[in-house]
C-alpha cells in the first residue's frame, strides 16, 4: 500500500479522496491550511512544513484550489512542484478543469498555467480534467434564486455538472496507477442549459421565482455559449443533478 498526500485534503473534493483511498488501506496525509499534523498554506514561501509533509510519499494528489488575490493556484502549485522536485515523489496527480486552454478567464488561464508546470516538472505525473461540480452549480443557483421575485440567469448557457463522489473515485483510482500523462476528461451524464438547472432546483426547493434569462457579452460568454466548457464525448458520470439534490437538506 502506498503513502498518499492529499492537497485540499479537507475541501469538498479532496475530503473524499482521502475517505477512498484510506477505505481501499492507503496510508493518506490529507494537507491544508488548519488541519495538523499537515497544516499547510501552499501559498506561503516558507517551504519547511511542506517538506515535512511531502518526506516518504509515494504519490501526490493535488485537489486544493484557491482564487485569492494572495496568488493563487499558481503560486500553491510552484511551492509543491518544488518540493515535490526535492523530495524525488514519484509520482503527482492533478485535477484540472475542462475548456482551460479555451475559456478567456484568468481563473482557467492560471488552471492552465499549473497543468504546464506540472508537465514540466521531471515528475511521474497525471493530469484529469473535469466538468463542473454539482457543488458549484448549486452555489450558483442558490445565490441567483436570493431576489424575491426572479431568478437572473446567464442565457444560452449550458452546463454538464459531475458528482464530486465520481471525480473523487477516479482520482483515488489512478494515484494508485503509474503516472499516466493526460487522460480522459471526466464529464457528467447530461448538458442542460443553465435555465433548465434553475428549474430543476426551484421544483425541489418548493420556491417561487421567474426566470429571467440575461444575456451577456464578451469573449468569456462566447466560449460558453460555444461549449468550450464542456466534455459531451465524455459523459460518463452517473449521478444527474436531480440525484444530487435529493441527497440534499433543501
Amino acid at each position: 500500500m502506498a503513502t498518499i498526500l492529499v492537497t485540499g485534503g479537507t475541501g469538498t473534493l479532496g475530503r473524499q479522496v482521502v475517505d477512498r483511498l484510506r477505505t481501499d488501506g492507503h496510508t493518506v496525509r490529507a494537507l491544508s491550511r488548519s488541519s495538523e499534523p499537515y497544516a499547510v498554506d501552499l501559498r506561503d514561501d516558507d517551504s519547511r512544513g511542506l517538506d515535512e509533509a511531502l518526506r516518504g510519499v509515494d504519490v501526490v494528489v493535488h485537489c486544493a484550489s484557491s482564487a485569492s488575490p494572495r496568488g493563487g493556484d499558481d503560486r500553491a502549485a510552484a511551492h509543491l512542484v518544488e518540493s515535490a522536485v526535492r523530495a524525488k515523489i514519484p509520482h503527482l496527480v492533478y485535477v484540472s478543469i475542462v475548456g482551460v486552454d479555451r475559456l478567456p478567464l484568468g481563473y482557467h488561464r492560471t488552471k492552465r498555467v499549473v497543468e504546464r508546470m506540472v508537465e514540466d516538472s521531471g515528475l511521474g505525473w497525471t493530469i484529469l480534467r473535469t466538468t463542473q461540480f454539482h457543488d458549484l452549480v448549486l452555489r450558483m443557483l442558490e445565490g441567483a434564486t436570493k431576489l424575491p421575485v426572479a431568478a437572473l440567469l446567464p442565457a444560452e448557457v449550458r452546463l454538464q455538472p459531475v458528482g464530486s463522489a465520481e471525480v473523487a473515485s477516479r482520482l483515488a483510482d489512478l494515484a494508485t496507477r503509474p503516472p499516466s500523462g493526460r487522460v480522459p476528461d471526466i464529464g457528467g451524464p447530461e448538458i442542460r442549459t443553465v435555465r433548465e438547472l434553475a428549474d430543476v432546483y426551484l421544483r425541489a426547493t418548493g420556491h417561487k421565482r421567474r426566470v429571467l434569462p440575461m444575456p451577456l457579452f464578451g469573449r468569456a460568454y462566447a466560449s460558453y455559449r460555444r461549449g468550450d466548457q464542456l466534455a459531451p464525448e465524455r459523459a460518463v458520470g452517473k449521478e444527474t443533478f436531480e440525484d444530487f439534490l435529493a441527497t440534499r437538506k433543501m
